[in-house]
């Protein structure tokens, strides 16, 4: 009846789609962009790419963050012969780095006028849904065109498993219909179960299957003879806050050891001119890396640098310190870092990645600390002691490399609902039909 009672009420708001889309479009931007007027145009089922030809698998997540972690999948149904559909709510501009197998575009609004020409054009022979993206038009629409249904990386926290009791009825629809359920813990499989969703089953976490990041080996050799001998951390902070925390750090750890090298990769790199500016006024030799550096000459004593370069830094160094954590944010993903061996330092607020700094942390190899005295004593206590600086970045590689494999587990679940693909004929585009 709910169930019912929500197609109806999204099939009769749908109308008013269009202009709420430039509405809102024009409220997180003073000025509308081309682009968001194309975005726009994809939320309402007009796409904005042509349908590869062969076989294709429609993968939607809420966002980028639930992408990411499952580009290893992602490449393993593009050696399995299938192109991937990505598909987000946002609006795009957080960028994924896809496999040239996989593309991009806005999720439709769920409603039937919507989704119906979105499966008209796409034709997937796949519909898997990560995270908890349980749409009931999505997964209503795709049962009716006999598309095998799997949610991925599935999850069902505690305070969503309240929710869905009050809803009994419509969450067995919803999960009692999907063909698999490959949930990220046998505790989120048994609450999945308890809806009706008998084929659940744990696989694990595909975050842990992301390989690092590669790096220019030139880039690296000429930073670590700029570096020499010289003690070294790295810290990527979120914001002015942590900004400041770091460099309150820096000051305490010199205190001890006076040639120390921090570099700073402030999560917005336009941020970097203005720390380099709070840093100079405390009387330090801080700057921001430039192309006039010509990676030669010595670095001072705070180097700033662009976050996307991280995996650069994270081989550079062995202590490093994953911000977004200290007040609220939900902490950086750190598997990158503990798979380079990395001895990781944190903040208490890593609600993003929960799991993965439980497990790295629990292994030895990460710490949480709350302040500016306790990432300068952690960091210290590393830089001076070189043998648990390994041991702790051996942990946390050892760690990270027993929890992966969630991506071929996927695969295997998968293989007989793409099996049966393989054997029946492609269907033909339905526009020219």
């Amino acid at each position: 009846m709910l169930l019912s009672l929500y197609r109806a009420c999204s099939a009769a708001l749908a109308p008013l789609a269009p202009p709420f889309l430039l509405w809102r479009a024009r409220m997180r931007r003073a000025r509308l962009r081309p682009e968001d007027r194309l975005r726009s145009q994809e939320r309402l089922a007009k796409p904005s790419l042509p349908r590869p030809h062969g076989r294709l698998a429609w993968l939607h997540g809420a966002a980028a963050a639930d992408i990411a972690p499952l580009i290893p999948l992602i490449e393993r149904l593009g050696a399995a012969g299938f192109a991937v559909l990505v598909t987000t709510r946002d609006d795009g501009s957080t960028p994924i780095r896809l496999p040239p197998t996989a593309l991009h575009q806005c999720a439709p609004l769920d409603a039937p006028r919507f989704v119906k020409p979105f499966l008209a054009y796409w034709r997937p022979d796949v519909a898997l849904f990560a995270a908890s993206e349980f749409w009931p038009n999505f997964i209503s629409e795709s049962r009716k065109r006999g598309l095998p249904i799997a949610l991925i990386n599935a999850r069902l926290s505690a305070r969503a498993f309240l929710f869905w009791r009050k809803l009994p009825g419509v969450a067995r629809d919803l999960f009692g219909g999907v063909d698999l359920c490959l949930a990220r813990s046998e505790a989120d499989a048994q609450r999945f179960r308890f809806f009706g969703a008998s084929c659940a089953q744990a696989a694990g976490d595909p975050i842990y299957d992301l390989a690092p990041s590669p790096a220019d080996a030139a880039a690296l050799a000429r930073l670590l003879a700029r570096i020499g001998a010289r003690p070294v951390w790295a810290a990527f902070p979120a914001g002015a806050l942590e900004e400041d925390i770091v460099i309150e750090a820096h000051q305490k750890i010199a205190r001890n050891f006076p040639d120390l090298l921090t570099i700073i990769a402030p999560r917005h790199a336009k941020r970097g001119f203005d720390v380099a500016l709070r840093a100079g006024r405390l009387g330090l030799d801080a700057r921001v890396a430039t192309a006039a550096d010509h990676d030669s000459g010595a670095l001072p004593a705070i180097h700033i640098v662009g976050a996307g370069d991280a995996g650069l830094f994270y081989r550079a160094t062995g202590v490093i310190f994953l911000g977004k954590s200290l007040r609220g944010g939900g902490g950086i993903n750190p598997v990158e870092a503990a798979k380079l061996g990395c001895a990781i330092l944190h903040g208490p607020d890593v609600d993003d990645f929960e799991e993965v700094y439980a497990a790295v942390d629990g292994a030895g190899g990460g710490a949480v600390v709350n302040d500016a005295q306790a990432l300068a004593s952690e960091a210290s206590l590393l830089l001076f002691d070189a043998a648990e600086l390994r041991a702790m970045g051996r942990a946390a590689a050892d760690e990270v490399e027993r929890l992966n494999g969630a991506s071929w587990r996927i695969m295997q679940a998968l293989a007989p609902y793409l099996a049966q693909i393989f054997v029946r004929p492609e269907i033909e585009d339905e526009a020219e039909s």
